[in-house]
């Protein structure tokens, strides 16, 4: 029986990097409420098709980081002074 260890596999990332997911995530999901919005004005329902396609894809993408940064802890600064 196989299990799912990746799941459960914890990263350590810098606070700089968590701060760098984290507006990469507003911008994805400000950029797909702007798109699905914009639906309204378009009449070619295949135009209409890939604009949805596009901030279903916008929506995933920030799932998939917003989970992986659950799984993530922020690693502390290093120290100022060697100890």
């Amino acid at each position: 029986m196989f299990t799912n260890c990746a799941a459960a596999e914890r990263y350590e990332i810098s606070p700089r990097f968590r701060a760098m997911l984290e507006g990469r995530i507003a911008r994805l999901e400000q950029d797909a409420k702007r798109d699905e919005a914009d639906v309204t004005s378009l009449d070619d329902i295949d135009h209409i098709r890939r604009q949805m396609r596009l901030v279903a894809v916008q929506r995933a993408e920030a799932l998939r980081m917003r989970l992986f940064l659950d799984r993530a802890a922020t690693r502390l600064p290093r120290p100022l002074i060697p100890l």
